[in-house]
């Protein structure tokens, strides 16, 4: 139930970097507008008419937008790509459109061609065949894929790398560490010390170490499962939530006890493991 809880959040934050990535994507009709305006006004000056109007530009549908003009114009294609392209560029609107040129009397298209984001892909046909002078209506729409394949490739990353991480902590969290009691243990070898759990004591040499109850509960715990990591939710669980006692900070206070009481021998680490737990650390004497 609780992976499939991660995955549900998992998918939510995938949804939610899709839509992110839509928006990076939607184009801005104001700047689409005032760059169809000064290609409109190129296209003027390029036949020396500095005069006549370019018509209000007009937005057709979200993706799509018509430039006009008030007096008849001559359409050389060679000139259209590349003061449109220029504009766009320079305006920063996306690099995948077609363009239409519709004669105003039967709407029938003239002249069109199509940009892709790869200059190879381009198709723009019969450069070189300029249309007589006429009323014209000039149409581009724009091809906008709100995802690309690279950004589908982080987003199926992100969504895989999230379940794989959920996955290995909830098998932390679900590693079941033997509950094996103080009365189960005789003598237990740590390092250079001798471990007696029924007696709550650490011996070295001739030096005995006095240990609390708790503190002798948590390093039995520790010791069993030498060089693993335990979840400091299994650690207070079976050390006070299971005698109904609801710790804070106890459990790190307990810890940094045990450090100091093992600090004299070299082989012999507690390390904490960020977010997780503790695991004890032991190298061969």
């Amino acid at each position: 139930m609780k992976i499939k809880n991660q995955v549900t959040t998992w998918l939510v934050v995938v949804l939610l970097l899709v839509s992110c990535s839509n928006n990076k994507h939607e184009i801005a009709p104001e700047k689409v507008k005032v760059a169809l305006r000064a290609v409109g006004h190129h296209l003027l000056l390029a036949q020396n008419d500095s005069t006549s109007l370019v018509l209000p530009i007009e937005q057709i549908s979200t993706s799509k937008y018509q430039l006009s003009f008030e007096k008849e114009i001559t359409i050389v294609p060679d000139s259209l790509t590349s003061i449109i392209s220029y504009y766009f560029n320079k305006a920063s609107l996306p690099a995948q459109y077609i363009v239409e040129v519709i004669p105003c009397s039967d709407e029938e298209i003239a002249y069109s061609y199509q940009v892709q984001e790869t200059k190879d892909m381009d198709i723009i046909p019969c450069k070189g065949r300029n249309l007589p002078g006429a009323c014209y209506l000039i149409t581009v729409e724009f091809l906008v894929s709100n995802t690309s394949p690279n950004q589908w490739i982080w987003v199926l990353f992100i969504f895989l790398g999230g379940i794989l991480t959920s996955m290995i902590f909830y098998s932390f969290k679900k590693k079941n560490y033997p509950a094996k009691s103080i009365e189960d243990h005789e003598i237990m070898n740590i390092g250079h010390f001798s471990f007696y759990p029924k007696q709550h004591k650490l011996v070295k040499q001739s030096d005995e170490i006095s240990l609390s109850k708790k503190e002798c509960e948590l390093l039995l715990i520790l010791v069993t499962n030498a060089n693993n990591i335990i979840t400091r939710e299994e650690l207070t669980k079976k050390i006070w939530e299971d005698n109904g006692v609801i710790v804070g900070r106890s459990l790190d206070t307990y810890i940094s006890k045990l450090r100091k009481k093992l600090k004299d021998d070299t082989n012999i680490k507690i390390v904490n493991v960020h977010g997780i737990g503790y695991k004890l650390e032991l190298k061969s004497v």
